[in-house]
């Protein structure tokens, strides 16, 4: 069981966030995360969103810490990637 972190880098609610996630399954997420106690709001799509003074947390808890791209590389090679639908709005 391998879980992922990015470092916390991105901007948003006034906090900068890092992205938790499995290159196995989303069960092997949502377990890992719920050990942690975050909570299943923080999932979006295919990581969650975990706040900075969180970060040490899932390390010691046994998150390995990898770049950002590593992140995106890693979902893709696992086919657990989930982009964002496009916003259809104006199209007739």
């Amino acid at each position: 069981m391998t879980v992922y972190i990015d470092p916390p880098t991105w901007p948003g609610h006034g906090r900068l966030w890092s992205h938790l996630i499995s290159d196995v399954s989303y069960a092997e997420l949502h377990a890992f995360a719920a050990r942690l106690g975050v909570p299943r709001r923080a999932f979006e799509r295919d990581h969650y969103d975990l706040p900075a003074h969180r970060y040490a947390d899932a390390v010691a808890a046994g998150a390995v810490e990898v770049r950002s791209r590593e992140v995106v590389r890693l979902l893709h090679a696992s086919g657990l990637r989930r982009r964002k639908r496009r916003d259809q709005q104006g199209s007739a």
